[in-house]
């Protein structure tokens, strides 16, 4: 919910909050609402639902947030059998004061009326999409941007060499930073080490393959990075509960 003129007087459970222009406030879906007190000037607002296929959680800091990651992120693996290392946490402030770049987003979000609904709804949801990411972006930059920046670095490189021999010290080399502050970093954003999020991804990209090739396990295995096949089925068996190959069974039909 923001406000673009005045100022919405609401409450939530036992909380009440002033809204006013140019800030916002997020509802939860499981909450009551109720406004705490008449308008006492002309007041207008955006109103906007939202759902996501993720886990979520309301914390009461940032720090508390970054603690409960590996909890959510673990939660959200539930749900789906393609979620790997994409899967990233958002964070969004409960009440926040909006930049004026984050204003100009949502501004084209509603010139969008103009579009034909076939366009429109696509066009909608990239422009909130970005809209979440600059939110979540503001909120970073109040928090520890070190952590913030030098994670996205490591997650980047393991993204781009994940099918090379990979180790802690080579990481130290390539980022000039010591393995344990580097997995400090990746803890406090993604909620795993270094090495842990490198096998995540490995094992998702060889989900992929195993899904849209027919490949055998060794060339697989040899694609995402693990040097002999039966080292990658073992792997691959015990984070999954199911041996690549009856996985390749289980959605395709065939091995």
């Amino acid at each position: 919910m923001v406000v673009t003129k005045g100022t919405l007087h609401v409450g939530e459970g036992a909380t009440e909050w002033s809204i006013q222009k140019g800030e916002a406030f997020i509802l939860r879906p499981d909450g009551s609402h109720y406004g705490t007190m008449p308008c006492t000037s002309e007041t207008e607002i955006i109103w906007i639902h939202f759902q996501t296929f993720g886990a979520w959680d309301e914390c009461a800091s940032m720090s508390e947030c970054l603690d409960n990651q590996a909890t959510l992120i673990a939660n959200h693996k539930q749900m789906a059998y393609l979620n790997h290392s994409e899967v990233c946490s958002v964070f969004i402030p409960k009440f926040m004061k909006l930049s004026q770049k984050a204003l100009d987003i949502l501004e084209q979000f509603f010139q969008l009326d103009e579009e034909p609904r076939s366009l429109r709804n696509w066009k909608r949801q990239g422009v909130f999409q970005q809209f979440m990411q600059l939110v979540d972006r503001d909120l970073a930059a109040t928090s520890d941007v070190t952590a913030f920046h030098l994670a996205e670095k490591v997650e980047l490189y393991l993204r781009q060499n994940y099918t090379q021999k990979l180790t802690n010290t080579l990481l130290q080399q390539e980022l000039n930073y010591h393995p344990n502050y580097l997995a400090k970093c990746m803890l406090k954003v993604y909620g795993v080490t270094p090495m842990d999020y490198l096998f995540q991804y490995r094992i998702e990209q060889a989900k992929k393959l195993l899904l849209q090739t027919k490949w055998p396990m060794a060339r697989i295995a040899e694609e995402v990075g693990f040097q002999h096949g039966s080292y990658f089925s073992y792997c691959f068996a015990n984070k999954e509960g199911i041996s690549p190959m009856n996985f390749r069974r289980k959605f395709i039909g065939h091995a």
